[in-house]
């Protein structure tokens, strides 16, 4: 083959992967700014002033900046936002610790360790997973009640401290990891209680991360159990303090009340910000092998 043939091809390679590459980056971009745009239009409607937040045509930066609004959510006279997200982040953060801890034992002893039943246990726990939540909360609320635990933290906490997707998530992860480290370990004496924590545990940080994030993202936002459970205001978690800046018959403020849900975001969003180079660790690296 001769040479101009040769970088005629090249140059073509070239050229299509360029294109490709900019075309690629294009339609992620638009991808980008079309999910981006509901939070964008959240936080511009939380700074107007009531009348221009569905004034047509639509205005998607406020020509008046009414930062008014935060200072009623956080100082509203019979709604305690900064309770509620005190409430939330307590029951938010004791869940995901909870689960990364029951998910992290469950997960290991069904990934690494070899019992009679194994496989046809994590097949049950499995189709766990195809039954709805509110399939279970008439018998869930005779068991709180049965405990006095009704109206408490206690009574989102304590059912939530394992997770079957949290289970199934790091047993997947933990198959990925060589036995050989395991057989090394155990060579040098180590049981499993040491080998899931010194050796294990650093090698599924990411997957860790990963788990830590959906809980706490769905815990904080959950609406369904505290409407159930909680009874005390004072007790409220966030997005039932949402319903309540909402006043009856919906008649306050919408500017404030999206003021109020991008406070509510913003922690969840900063989570992820933080964590997210971890998570995508999770993906792009298997376990023993980085």
């Amino acid at each position: 083959m001769s040479k101009p043939l040769v970088s005629s091809r090249l140059r073509w390679n070239r050229g299509y992967l360029r294109t490709s590459t900019v075309l690629t980056v294009g339609a992620l971009l638009l991808l980008s700014l079309f999910m981006a745009f509901p939070f964008v239009w959240m936080l511009s409607a939380s700074l107007k002033v009531p009348k221009t937040a569905f004034s047509i045509p639509p205005q998607l930066w406020p020509h008046e900046w009414r930062w008014e609004n935060y200072r009623q959510v956080l100082f509203h006279p019979t709604v305690p936002i900064p309770r509620f997200f005190l409430n939330s982040l307590n029951i938010a953060v004791l869940v995901t610790l909870g689960q990364l801890v029951t998910c992290t034992a469950a997960a290991y002893a069904f990934a690494r360790l070899r019992f009679r039943g194994r496989e046809v246990l994590f097949v049950v726990l499995l189709t766990a997973l195809m039954v709805p939540a509110q399939v279970t909360i008439v018998p869930l609320y005779i068991e709180m009640r049965f405990f006095k635990l009704i109206d408490t933290h206690a009574a989102l906490i304590l059912p939530a401290l394992t997770n079957i997707f949290g289970v199934f998530l790091l047993r997947q992860y933990l198959l990925t990891i060589p036995d050989e480290l395991e057989d090394a370990a155990r060579m040098d004496g180590a049981g499993p209680v040491r080998i899931l924590v010194q050796i294990m545990l650093p090698l599924i940080g990411p997957a860790l991360t990963t788990l830590a994030i959906v809980v706490f993202t769905g815990t904080w936002n959950a609406f369904f159990f505290p409407l159930i459970f909680l009874n005390d205001w004072q007790k409220f978690t966030w997005p039932l303090g949402v319903t309540m800046l909402r006043g009856q018959y919906s008649q306050n403020s919408v500017t404030v009340i999206m003021a109020g849900i991008t406070l509510g975001v913003a922690p969840v969003l900063l989570a992820f910000l933080v964590l997210q180079r971890r998570m995508i660790e999770s993906i792009g690296f298997t376990g023993g092998i980085k």
